[in-house]
């Protein structure tokens, strides 16, 4: 049967004029083409666009100047939340250096089942949908991610991009190649699967707080 139905394609891929060659060279502009379909618009500046949709998804937000106020804007949180001063930390370029209170427990590494808090950097942040894109690699443990119940990111405002497609037209032309691992996180972790009730931190954190930084450099 898979004979037969090859060569019926084949015969008519012979009477349209279609060739493999011409097949392949076809795809291969598609893919090189990217091209987009409608783009929605929307009147706010892409900063305003991103905090208005990460409040639409149970995010929250802390705007931090310089990366100097990282320890207070974290200690901010945890005091809201009345947590104990203990996370673990991405080993990321951005948070090196950063001055914890000595009374703290603060790790550098990938997520553990009975750690509370995490702390990430987000690749960028997608206007569009308030959404965190963040990529697996030595810096960005994937388990940060998800384990914690209190997940916090720190985004540079520098890198929020209007849509999705531009998101992926960020990753090509700095990384080149896709990471092993690529997330969008948009808000806390959400199911309604029992009784249609809306549940937070079924399959991930419960909280979502973003520490937006106009300053990468500071």
């Amino acid at each position: 049967m898979t004979e037969r139905r090859a060569a019926i394609l084949g015969r008519l891929s012979k009477t349209l004029g279609h060739t493999a060659a011409a097949a392949a060279d076809a795809v291969t502009q598609r893919l090189n083409a990217r091209p987009r379909g409608p783009q929605p618009q929307w009147p706010e500046t892409m900063r305003e666009r991103f905090l208005a949709r990460l409040a639409r998804v149970s995010g929250t937000f802390a705007e931090i100047g310089a990366r100097t106020e990282i320890a207070h804007a974290v200690a901010g949180y945890l005091d809201a939340q009345h947590l104990a001063l203990r996370l673990v930390a991405a080993p990321h370029p951005l948070l090196d250096g950063v001055e914890w209170p000595e009374a703290w427990q603060v790790a550098r590494r990938h997520a553990q089942g009975d750690d509370r808090v995490g702390l990430a950097v987000a690749f960028c942040g997608i206007a569009e949908s308030g959404s965190l894109m963040l990529l697996s690699g030595p810096d960005s443990p994937t388990t940060l991610n998800f384990l914690p119940d209190d997940f916090l990111c720190l985004l540079p405002a520098s890198r929020i991009v209007p849509r999705m497609e531009d998101a992926w037209d960020l990753l090509r032309s700095e990384r080149g190649r896709l990471p092993r691992a690529t997330n969008f996180i948009s808000g806390p972790s959400r199911t309604a699967d029992v009784e249609q009730t809306i549940q937070l931190g079924a399959h991930g954190p419960r909280r979502l707080h973003v520490l937006l930084l106009s300053d990468a450099s500071g």
